[in-house]
């Protein structure tokens, strides 16, 4: 294909005869490196885009994990608190019965 892609009718002509080829031959496999080459570039955006869908499910799963880390971080401060509350006034906030 590279050879041949600089080379004038005439000299295409004599180029596919040296070689035993049909000049027909040459336009069906250069239209197939065409395909191929948009076949690449097709996966190439296809990579980026499965690439930037996943980053995007990362960085929601990070804010998620760090919402959670915050709320569990708070239920054990209140667990805390009431414990030293029980400590210091006795079950139930020192109600005397």
């Amino acid at each position: 294909m590279i050879e041949t892609a600089s080379l004038n009718a005439v000299e295409l002509g004599e180029y596919c005869r040296r070689r035993g080829i049909y000049p027909d031959q040459l336009t069906v496999w250069r239209e197939a490196c065409a395909r191929a080459n948009d076949w690449e570039r097709a996966a190439s955006r296809q990579i980026a885009r499965e690439t930037r869908d996943a980053n995007k499910r990362v960085q929601q799963l990070e804010r998620e994990l760090a919402r959670k880390e915050k709320a569990l971080a708070e239920a054990a401060a209140l667990m805390i608190l009431r414990k030293k509350a029980e400590a210091i006034w006795g079950p139930e906030g020192g109600a005397e019965e």
